[in-house]
């Protein structure tokens, strides 16, 4: 059974940078894709960024580019996203998430349905 844990959150002043990690354990993730959503209070939970397994590509949601960095180690089994510049609106609960799908290389999901394996979150709170 896979396990998603995520670590990393906080309160953070705006303009402030901080680091998740999102470990897994049950089972090597080396080959499947991963990603992180982002809950908002009264919202949707909505896509951040994904990247393939084999680290090639990644992709951004239009709020979070060119200041979010999603990254991999596969011999960690764990995912990170590095956040800088962050603003208020960047105010939420911080999920990761591991689809159970074979797919080539260069694949990235930013799709919430196909993603199969969920951790509980980490809280992400900026402060203006």
């Amino acid at each position: 059974q896979v396990r998603l844990v995520e670590s990393g959150g906080g309160l953070v002043q705006s303009g402030a940078s901080l680091k998740l990690s999102c470990a897994a354990s049950g089972r090597t993730l080396s080959r499947n894709v991963m990603g992180w959503f982002r809950q908002a209070p009264g919202k949707e939970r909505e896509f951040v960024a994904a990247i393939s397994w084999s680290v090639t590509n990644t992709r951004y949601a239009d709020s979070v580019k060119g200041r979010f960095t999603i990254s991999r180690d596969n011999t960690k089994n764990t995912m990170y996203l590095q956040m800088n510049s962050l603003k208020p609106e960047d105010t939420a609960v911080y999920y990761c998430a591991a689809a159970d799908m074979n797919s080539s290389a260069g694949v990235v999901i930013t799709t919430r349905a196909l993603y199969d394996y969920w951790g509980q979150g980490t809280q992400v709170t900026v402060s203006s």
